[in-house]
């Protein structure tokens, strides 16, 4: 009742600016964090907050429904969202586990098989920090597979059309909820586009603590 106006509102429709991809962690609300209120982001919420590219999608699909690719589908298709933000997060239990799986995957386990969609993620990891210790390779992959997910999204005909018109951004975010501080950059897709989409070129990053 002390929000009667905008809850009528929202019962006409909706028209969130806003998508966010977040972990399924129990310590990471994307409303509670970046303050947003009904209405205002469509959410969708996995594992790592992985997004795998649009060729496993359509593997996925084929062996039964995802979630992900329908959300992704329905936000920029539908309702239009002009923003797609990605949150990781500090002590991501299913990057953890990405980087303590060995070479084959244990193709009985869910948890396994979906976060192997992160595998670059941990190979770059693994190139660029394997002089550190696994707490530190795992703080590191949290934040490359962000990345990751990012250009996975432009491997979306549909997502990277509007991309490149400029009618859609993309961001990545990083919650230290340890240190209680948070990461904002946006994707540079003219800089990330020209290296074959292979690696990410970023601008307008921002800190907050």
């Amino acid at each position: 009742m002390e929000n009667l106006e905008l809850f009528q509102a929202l019962s006409k429709g909706q028209a969130p600016k806003f998508m966010v991809i977040a972990c399924a962690d129990s310590r990471v609300c994307p409303s509670n964090i970046l303050g947003f209120k009904p209405g205002e982001a469509f959410m969708v919420r996995n594992v790592a907050n992985m997004v795998p590219t649009y060729e496993e999608m359509i593997l996925f699909v084929q062996s039964g429904p995802s979630e992900t690719n329908a959300a992704l589908e329905f936000a920029v298709n539908s309702l239009e969202v002009e923003n797609i933000l990605i949150i990781g997060h500090s002590c991501c239990g299913g990057i953890r586990a990405l980087m303590s799986m060995q070479d084959e995957v244990d193709s009985s386990s869910f948890i396994r098989s979906w976060v192997i969609v992160g595998k670059n993620a941990k190979l770059s990891t693994k190139a660029a920090a394997s002089n550190l210790s696994f707490d530190q390779q795992c703080t590191h992959c949290e934040k490359e597979s962000i990345n990751c997910s990012l250009l996975n999204l432009l491997t979306y005909p549909w997502i990277e059309e509007k991309v490149k018109k400029g009618e859609l951004s993309l961001h990545g975010g990083y919650y230290d909820f340890v240190d209680c501080t948070f990461e904002k950059w946006t994707l540079d897709y003219k800089g990330s586009v020209m290296e074959g989409k292979n690696r990410v070129v970023v601008k307008n990053q921002s800190f907050w603590c």
